[in-house]
């Protein structure tokens, strides 16, 4: 069932699940250069991938590469501004390449 929330503590772990299938079905369809999700901790749910970092990762969604970002929330003090725009850079010079 979708509805909004906060913070990504209150989904549950079987609506991300849901949501990252959800999300390969779309990303194969539409087809996009990459998929940058928001949340490495959502990701890691969503996707399976308990070890994932920020970046660049080696499995697709859907058959188009994947880029984890740092959420922007306040809630995630630990990443500046600066790293945030550094790592959009690095998802724009990937996409440039690609």
């Amino acid at each position: 069932m979708a509805r909004a929330s906060a913070k990504a503590s209150e989904l549950t772990r079987e609506e991300l699940v849901e949501g990252g299938r959800r999300l390969a079905g779309l990303v194969a369809e539409v087809r996009p250069k990459v998929l940058a999700v928001l949340g490495v901790s959502a990701y890691r749910t969503a996707f399976a991938r308990p070890k994932a970092v920020v970046g660049l990762q080696e499995e697709s969604v859907g058959g188009v590469p994947v880029w984890v970002l740092p959420n922007p929330s306040g809630l995630n003090a630990h990443w500046t501004l600066a790293g945030i725009a550094g790592e959009l850079r690095r998802v724009r010079e990937h996409i440039g390449r690609a």
